[in-house]
């Protein structure tokens, strides 16, 4: 990752600390186009999605962050609030059982999903 990108990404990580989703979005998006295979700016971006409630965009970053770390258990747990939060049960569940399945963590970034701090547990 360039100084300029890790920097972008380090601005999103704390307007996302600071509350701030839409702004991180704005730093994380850029950081995104330069390096659309890290996986640390997909879960940033989509936990500012998320925080946001625009649940597609956040399906969109977590469905690529599960594509790229297939065993990441925080991606396919935040994919699964994503498309519950979108009323798509049948297609949660897979990655309900896979985030159960695996170690729990927090995320990477040790950013939590929701905005409160607090993630919720998942009920299918």
């Amino acid at each position: 990752m360039s100084d300029e990108t890790y920097d972008l990404f380090q601005k999103g990580r704390e307007n996302l600390r600071g509350g701030m989703p839409a702004q991180a979005t704005v730093s994380l998006e850029k950081a995104k186009r330069r390096e659309p295979q890290s996986r640390s700016i997909r879960e940033a971006l989509g936990i500012a999605y998320f925080r946001l409630r625009r649940w597609e965009e956040a399906e969109a970053e977590f469905r690529a962050l599960v594509e790229l770390a297939p065993s990441d258990e925080f991606g396919h747990y935040a994919l699964a609030r994503s498309l519950l939060n979108q009323g798509k049960r049948k297609e949660a569940t897979p990655h309900v059982k896979l985030a159960r399945s695996l170690r729990p963590r927090p995320s990477s970034e040790g950013e939590p999903l929701d905005a409160d701090g607090g993630d919720r547990p998942i009920e299918i």
